[in-house]
């Protein structure tokens, strides 16, 4: 009989403590396909706090590490499951090299790595393409790639994207003359260029091509897989319009991919960063968090994060990595399906 009645107690601290584990609520599922690389499941890791404003994130497979940015402090941060997270490069894009307003954002954005594994930098405040050693160094010596477009000063490059051969696709309004106070551009002789560009930057002539100058606030940007179509984020402050386009690279042809109107009437964000899964989806900042689209346009999925400003995945895709905005100032994981 005491067999028994110990043998009860031990069945109920077990089904206790084994309780069914419950979707995660900030997971939208909109198309069953996506399960394969989105785990309901998964939880929310917080990995980083309280920095003023994180942007670029990359991961350094040389060190296990993501690199991201804090575009307001001018730094570059990498964070480890070792040593959390310490200052990486700073400066980082505001160095005196170019005429800037003093003040906004004015640190490095985008990154991406060349071929050598050198570390590449959208520069806000120094208005350029710059390059420098993948290492620690707070006192860095960056070496300019581009910084003009037919003799004029660019704005502020923003993000950027490698093709395979080694081309660099990037975004250049013009947040570094952008008042924080205000949320509007400041009207400034320094601008040189009338325009808010997407470029394509060929590291092997040294040689700057326009893809488009009609973006309205052309932001994050990615390719696709097949590296045929070019993607980027329009991000609708200026019309309140937002749109992620498709831009042919054949004939530079472009049309709308997936029109933002709808959901930003609805929450907070902007189609800011961007990356694309090996799927050929769509990973996107956008209103209500990550917004996942298919190749065809369609929302497969909205994360909750709340407002964000940039995502990637490490390089065998098991996690997803994401960065907060102003008010949600926060570096996440999230773990993916193999």
């Amino acid at each position: 009989m005491k067999k028994i009645f110990f043998l009860s107690i031990i069945l109920f601290i077990v089904g206790c403590n084994s309780k069914e584990k419950k979707p995660n609520s900030n997971i939208e599922i909109y198309d069953e396909s996506i399960i394969s690389v989105i785990d309901e499941m998964a939880e929310f890791e917080i990995l980083a706090d309280s920095i003023s404003l994180p942007e670029g994130p990359l991961w350094d497979e040389k060190s296990n590490s993501l690199l991201f940015v804090d575009v307001i402090n001018n730094n570059v941060l990498k964070w480890n499951e070792s040593e959390g997270v310490s200052n990486y490069i700073m400066p980082s894009g505001n160095t005196g090299y170019a005429p800037n307003l003093g003040k906004g954002v004015l640190g490095a954005n985008g990154m991406g790595f060349d071929a050598q594994g050198n570390l590449v930098l959208c520069q806000h405040g120094d208005r350029r393409l710059a390059i420098i050693e993948n290492e620690s160094n707070l006192n860095p010596s960056f070496t300019t790639l581009i910084d003009n477009y037919e003799g004029k000063k660019l704005n502020s490059p923003n993000d950027l994207v490698f093709s395979k051969t080694g081309e660099i696709y990037f975004t250049d309004p013009a947040f570094g003359f952008f008042d924080l106070n205000t949320f509007e551009f400041v009207e400034t002789p320094l601008r040189e260029l009338d325009f808010f560009g997407v470029y394509k930057f060929d590291t092997k002539s040294k040689t700057l091509s326009l893809v488009s100058d009609s973006v309205d606030l052309p932001n994050g940007i990615g390719l696709s897989p097949d590296e045929k179509t070019l993607y980027v984020n329009k991000m609708g402050m200026l019309d309140q319009n937002p749109k992620v386009l498709k831009i042919n690279l054949e004939d530079l042809s472009s049309e709308v991919l997936f029109d933002g109107k709808e959901l930003s009437g609805k929450y907070e964000g902007n189609f800011d960063g961007m990356v694309i899964h090996s799927s050929g989806n769509i990973f996107t900042s956008g209103p209500g968090g990550l917004l996942i689209i298919s190749p065809q346009g369609k929302l497969l999925a909205k994360i909750n994060f709340g407002h964000i400003t940039n995502c990637t995945f490490d390089t065998k895709e098991e996690f997803l990595y994401v960065t907060g905005f102003l008010n949600n100032p926060k570096v996440f994981r999230l773990k993916l399906k193999a």
